[in-house]
């Protein structure tokens, strides 16, 4: 369980398809091996650990369902350790299962933040709602607005220099994880 704060910018030391290794000395510090950490949303085992690095291994389900695979040596990566029991609870319940791959479609400056939109795949999208949670690259974020292909987030400062959002492009993949309370509502109402 994770609360979509990011908690460090990792950076990838090396990933060759299944084992990817990530310097991130703050997470590294706190962490064990058979511990789960968010790397950039997708909830992966710790297996290797050494000073500031930790290994993942990532299988073939994990790379056919997010944007992990696009990951190469000096990639930017946020980082969440699984929640314990007792820490605060400051963003949403994220599961670190991602529901699906989007694309960044534009970005907007507003103020001293950026407005960006995001095309979601339609199997998302019911849901996805206006002033609701959803978890874009591990990072909780409220939906600003909602359309016919995705939605549009409004992000402060703080978020563009603390995660990697602020580096994004349009065109860029990204992890995405819907709320889970709405997945669950539509399953009891299917009952």
């Amino acid at each position: 369980m994770f609360t979509g704060l990011v908690q460090e910018i990792g950076i990838v030391v090396s990933y060759d398809g299944g084992r990817l290794t990530i310097d991130g000395p703050e997470t590294a510090a706190g962490v064990q091996l058979g511990d789960s950490v968010a790397i950039d949303g997708v909830c992966l085992t710790v297996v290797a650990r050494d000073g500031s690095t930790l290994g993942f291994d990532a299988v073939q389900e994990t790379l056919d369902r997010t944007a992990l695979g696009a990951l190469a040596q000096g990639s930017r990566v946020n980082l969440e350790p699984a929640l314990r029991a007792g820490d605060a609870l400051g963003g949403h319940y994220v599961q670190g299962h991602v529901d699906g791959v989007g694309t960044v479609r534009s970005i907007e400056l507003e103020g001293g933040g950026k407005r960006m939109g995001f095309d979601a795949p339609t199997e998302l999208l019911r849901y996805v709602v206006e002033k609701g949670s959803i978890t874009v690259q591990g990072t909780s974020l409220t939906v600003a607005a909602v359309d016919d292909t995705g939605f549009e987030v409004a992000l402060i400062p703080h978020t563009l220099e603390a995660t990697t959002l602020g580096a994004l492009q349009p065109g860029d993949s990204v992890n995405l994880e819907t709320d889970v309370l709405a997945k669950y509502v539509e399953k009891l109402l299917h009952r």
